[in-house]
């Protein structure tokens, strides 16, 4: 009776594609994910300009909302590395199109000298936008068109690509791995933010093992099939809980106001298709086009990728149970597939893929055996999405109302706050945002995933 099923489904490709066709590592022996199988090296000769721009970034420049009008000598020193970035030479990217670490490395640094550029400057009362200058600008277009990724920095630069080996000879994993090899603030919370990202991706891994194994089955009707699919879900489930409970646990490593007060204002971009863009791209003739927003945890692909194998309707283009709310409805209903345009291409292109393939939970409504584990996956999953709005309230919205961390120039401080409460407007997120609307959103489409019984 189960082999009479029939599963609407789109027609397969002669050609099945494998993860590596997507610059994704699923090795037998060692398995890397969206991560790249080996660091990423530094730039050739030609490039010593830039690598040295960023390593006395790192050095000398803080936020520019830190500075006092006492700090002169802080203030000469950054606007000397400002004017050495704006009188360096347009270099061509031409010669790194043919090696993928090193576009990769290219783009990481010039979005972490963007960053350093825009937010070292101290605040003035001119509310005009920054110029990036074009010795920044021309390159990374140059190499965001090659990585087909959006010309700002983004979790691909702070997470994926962030990191070195502790020892060269072994494997790549999560224990032999050093993470925030470039940090904006120099501090461990920025570190052991990146790090807590890096685990959730690292556990993602067996995600995608999961995903890659569905994909491969022959059918989904025989019993022997629906045996193995209530297996993988049940070994998702298990996967989910694991990143819940690493998402509770940067509570451990990362102090929220340290992060809030100096790791997060590095992030922030220039919020796209605004008509009064904050940054404004030399010699681009809009820049409000350009995907500018900053890196975000909404960006991670491994999470898409899950998204789209449990068939959550983040769009809310289907019609599901509980209906959507009010506070739903008002949410950005396009973020999530915004977030990909950050994402480098091939992955953007592999969670297409995994879009234009038949999602679990088709099978799980036409096979009342699956069910059960399919909506414990879903349930792990809204779980997980509690736990994020728990510590995006901590991190992001309390914080928002505290005092800055010892330590910190309190006048330039508490003018940041005068500033931030005069918009008189919701804590925001990437882009924009309202953070509340967009998390509740998605934790209620992923609700709205569970299947009722017949």
């Amino acid at each position: 009776m189960l082999s009479s099923i029939q599963l609407s489904r789109r027609a397969a490709p002669a050609a099945r594609p494998t993860p590596a066709d997507f610059d994704i590592n699923l090795g037998l022996n060692t398995s890397t994910g969206f991560f790249p199988e080996r660091p990423l090296p530094q730039l050739p000769e030609a490039y010593a300009s830039w690598e040295d721009a960023l390593a006395r970034a790192k050095k000398v420049l803080i936020l520019g909302e830190d500075l006092t009008d006492d700090d002169s000598e802080r203030r000469a020193e950054g606007e000397l590395w400002r004017e050495q970035i704006r009188s360096l030479p347009v270099i061509s990217t031409d010669v790194l199109n043919m090696d993928k670490q090193l576009l990769r490395r290219a783009h990481k640094v010039l979005t972490f000298l963007v960053h350093f550029y825009v937010h070292s400057i101290p605040p003035s009362d001119d509310n005009g936008p920054i110029l990036v200058p074009r010795p920044l600008v021309a390159p990374l277009l140059e190499v965001s068109s090659v990585l087909q990724m959006a010309p700002v920095l983004t979790f691909a630069d702070t997470v994926l690509w962030n990191w070195d080996l502790i020892n060269p000879d072994l494997p790549v994993t999560l224990d032999n791995m050093r993470m925030g090899v470039d940090l904006f603030s120099g501090t461990e919370d920025e570190r052991n933010f990146y790090l807590g990202s890096a685990r959730g991706e690292i556990r993602g891994i067996e995600m995608l093992h999961i995903v890659n194994e569905y994909h491969n089955l022959p059918n989904v009707t025989d019993f022997p099939s629906i045996c193995r699919i209530n297996r993988l879900l049940a070994r998702l489930a298990v996967v989910i809980r694991d990143i819940e409970q690493i998402i509770q646990s940067v509570r451990e490593i990362v102090d929220p106001r340290m992060f809030y007060w100096e790791v997060r204002p590095w992030f922030n971009g220039s919020a796209s298709g605004s008509s009064k863009p904050a940054w404004i791209y030399e010699g681009v003739d809009r820049t409000e086009l350009l995907d500018l927003s900053g890196p975000s945890a909404g960006q991670s692909s491994v999470m898409h990728a899950l998204d789209l194998f449990l068939d959550i309707d983040h769009k809310i283009q289907q019609r599901r149970y509980p209906a959507p709310s009010e506070s739903n409805k008002r949410a950005d209903h396009g973020f999530m597939e915004r977030m990909r345009r950050y994402m480098p291409g091939k992955h953007r292109e592999y969670l297409a893929y995994l879009g234009a393939t038949r999602p679990v939970r088709e099978v799980a409504q036409s096979v009342p055996a699956v069910r059960e584990q399919y909506n414990a996956a879903v349930t792990a999953l809204k779980k997980l999405r509690d736990a994020h709005m728990r510590i995006a309230c901590l991190y992001i919205v309390t914080m928002s109302r505290s005092s800055p961390p010892p330590g910190c120039p309190v006048f330039a401080m508490m003018q940041r706050m005068e500033r931030q409460k005069a918009s008189q407007g919701p804590v925001t997120g990437t882009g924009g945002n309202e953070l509340s609307l967009l998390l509740k959103a998605g934790r209620d489409a992923t609700t709205r995933a569970v299947l009722k019984g017949n």
